[in-house]
């Protein structure tokens, strides 16, 4: 908390813009969307390592944030004051940090997979600065987001270490059942700790969220490697503008539509999660190969 302090000394308005700006680097629908363009648009396998880094270390982030059950900051020690419209953002247990998880798997990946320098330190730098915002917004500590931040980086590169590897028929099964069994066994132990009384219903719901994409991802993953097999390049550079702007808002759409129909219950957020995911993953890419492969300016 003593560093946490020193960050509050040294707040001012300026500070207080460029940091909010830092962290929007590290939110999901950011996290998201630039992953999406990857996918849809750009490199699918430089996609799906990032997404095998995203939710893979979210599901052992919200695994220790709700085994620690560590509380903010400001919950800790009431004195302490974080910026205020921060609060709002910061949901969940304190520990580990989820913007520090989200940064490091999107832009860690991104700096593994250049062989510029430049660029890995540009990278890298960004992912500090997500973490040091957390801290000066005043909603993190420093174990928060070191423990997230190295969780993140040891299973980035251990899916870097594999992805040279090709898989077969066999091994992606595997590899499906694999990350579906760890997403499942997060769903149980929070659900478990739910209905025993252990975690409130806000808590129980971000990890289940994770839990849901991670059973999207393996199911997503598996069926369009094995069988979709879009191509993210098949069109014009006009048609890959269009692409991707459609396709984000349609997952805004998606997003707001079945937060509304299916509300804020365990259930009702896992299956929001498990759909959207599914939706990035197979159902926009079935309309690419179908309507917009192969456009020609």
């Amino acid at each position: 908390m003593e560093f946490l302090y020193q960050l509050e000394n040294i707040r001012n308005p300026f500070f207080n813009g460029i940091f909010r700006l830092f962290t929007l680097l590290g939110q999901e629908v950011v996290v998201l969307a630039i992953l999406c363009f990857f996918y849809w648009c750009y490199n699918k396998k430089l996609a799906y390592r990032i997404s095998f880094g995203f939710f893979l270390s979210a599901i052992l982030v919200q695994g220790l944030k709700i085994t620690f059950r560590i509380p903010r900051p400001w919950v800790k020690d009431p004195l302490f004051q974080p910026v205020e419209d921060a609060i709002k953002a910061a949901t969940g247990y304190s520990f580990p940090s989820g913007h520090t998880q989200a940064a490091t798997a999107l832009y860690g990946t991104l700096a593994l997979s250049t062989k510029k320098n430049v660029s890995k330190i540009f990278l890298f730098l960004v992912i500090a600065l997500v973490g040091l915002s957390r801290m000066y917004l005043g909603v993190h500590t420093p174990a928060d987001v070191l423990t997230s931040f190295c969780i993140t980086l040891v299973t980035i590169l251990l899916i870097y270490y594999f992805s040279k590897y090709e898989l077969n028929q066999n091994k992606k099964v595997y590899l499906m059942l694999g990350i579906g069994l760890i997403s499942i066994a997060l769903l149980v132990y929070c659900v478990t700790l739910y209905t025993n009384g252990t975690i409130e219903l806000a808590y129980a719901a971000d990890s289940c969220s994770a839990a849901a994409a991670g059973v999207g991802l393996a199911i997503g993953w598996y069926v369009e490697s094995t069988y979709l097999k879009f191509k993210e390049r098949a069109c014009s550079n006009r048609m890959q503008v269009v692409k991707l702007l459609l396709g984000l808002v349609i997952t805004v759409l998606l997003k707001v539509g079945l937060g509304v129909i299916l509300r804020s219950s365990i259930a009702g957020k896992g299956l929001k999660y498990f759909l959207l995911v599914l939706w990035i993953m197979i159902g926009y890419p079935c309309i690419i190969k179908r309507f917009m492969s192969n456009k020609l300016e």
